[in-house]
Order: C-alpha cells, then structure tokens, then sequence
C-alpha cells in the first residue's frame, strides 16, 4: 500500500479556517492556493486528507 502515491491540491484558502486545519494543511506539504503534492498512500496521510477534505482535491 505504501508504494501508491496520491496527489492532493488545495482548491479553497485557508483563511478563517480552524489552526490545526492550517497545520494539517502544511503538514501535507501545501503552502498557496493551487500548490500540489504527491505523497505515499499511507493510513496517517488518508487522515489527514480526511481531515481537512473540504480544502483538498485528490486524485489517485
């Protein structure tokens, strides 16, 4: 499972949102609007795309 990757975009700002949000936000690597990553498809990472899936598009 480890070895899938899956890529998330933030698609909405995160200005007024909750500060764990904004900190799951860069701890997926995000930074801007728009900006992607690609990440392994691990438990912990499904998490926080759970988390804060309302800002996110994933793909993969």
């Amino acid at each position: 499972m480890a070895d899938k990757k899956v890529k998330v975009t933030l698609v909405k700002s995160i200005i007024g949102t909750k500060q764990d949000h904004r900190a799951t936000v860069r701890g997926l690597g995000l930074r801007k609007l728009n900006s992607s990553s690609e990440l392994e498809d691990t438990p912990a990472v499904r998490g926080m795309i759970n988390k804060i899936q309302y800002l996110l598009k994933v793909e993969g």
